[in-house]
């Protein structure tokens, strides 16, 4: 904080940095009101921070929170594209994010969309089935993929098609059956679509959930250094809050 407040005073009056310093303790203030008034059982606190945004934010989150952002950032296109602190979290996050996206109209469509990619993303949808359950929402599992990601250009004969299809079949039939297995009681559809645009069949579905939960799967522990091109492309256009969920283990490379 301290580090924070001298870059500040290189470029801030002493008078200028106080204005900021109450103006933010006052949106702490509104905001912690708002959300006591719509939640009255939920205990709220608050944190003001002169220290770099995305640290901070980890810091406070510790290793099993959860990091929440906006998606609207201070540039030209604050009302379409994410923020580069939104970004930043969401690449460098150890914990789940969620990326609050979509209109203000509070319209629930009950559906909980989980993306998913192989046997990998279960702890992800099951993230999504938690959330599902929660709400008394279905779970909508898609797993969305590409020839040309899948074989590359080299896919000439039918008998390669039929078994790169089968192989797809089979990665969304296991994390299927894993969460019906443990969640027996939900509401559960899958569906496997194949397309040349990955994410944009994703934000499509995202236009029908409340929510749209994805791993990520970079460095292990991670969602990563930098985005996959599918999840950087959800996180700007998504019609619904986007929840990623770090990938661990092995099958971390990718570049959706």
């Amino acid at each position: 904080m301290l580090q924070r407040l001298v870059e500040l005073a290189l470029y801030l009056s002493v008078e200028n940095i106080e204005r900021v310093r109450r103006a933010g303790h006052e949106l702490l203030r509104e905001t912690a009101a708002a959300i006591t008034e719509l939640h009255s059982d939920l205990h709220v606190t608050t944190e003001f921070s002169g220290g770099a945004a995305v640290p901070s934010l980890r810091r406070t989150a510790g290793p099993r929170g959860t990091v929440v952002v906006g998606n609207r950032g201070l540039g030209g296109f604050k009302n379409l594209l994410l923020g580069s602190v939104g970004l930043k979290v969401a690449a460098e996050a150890t914990t789940p994010v969620v990326i609050v996206r979509g209109t203000d109209e509070g319209t629930e469509r009950g559906v909980v969309l989980a993306a998913v990619r192989d046997e990998h993303d279960a702890e992800c949808a099951r993230y999504a089935a938690c959330e599902a359950e929660i709400h008394k929402a279905s779970l909508r599992l898609l797993h969305v993929w590409s020839i040309l990601g899948s074989a590359g250009l080299a896919v000439t004969m039918l008998d390669d098609v039929e078994e790169i299809v089968g192989e797809h079949v089979h990665h969304l039939i296991a994390v299927t059956d894993r969460i019906r297995d443990e969640f027996p009681d939900l509401n559960v559809q899958a569906e496997a679509e194949k397309s040349l645009n990955v994410a944009g069949v994703l934000v499509e579905a995202s236009r029908h959930a409340d929510l749209l939960v994805m791993g990520g799967r970079r460095t292990p522990g991670y969602i990563g250094p930098t985005l996959g091109r599918a999840t950087h492309s959800l996180l700007h256009h998504a019609h619904c809050p986007v929840q990623l969920i770090p990938r661990h283990g092995s099958g971390q490379g990718s570049d959706s």
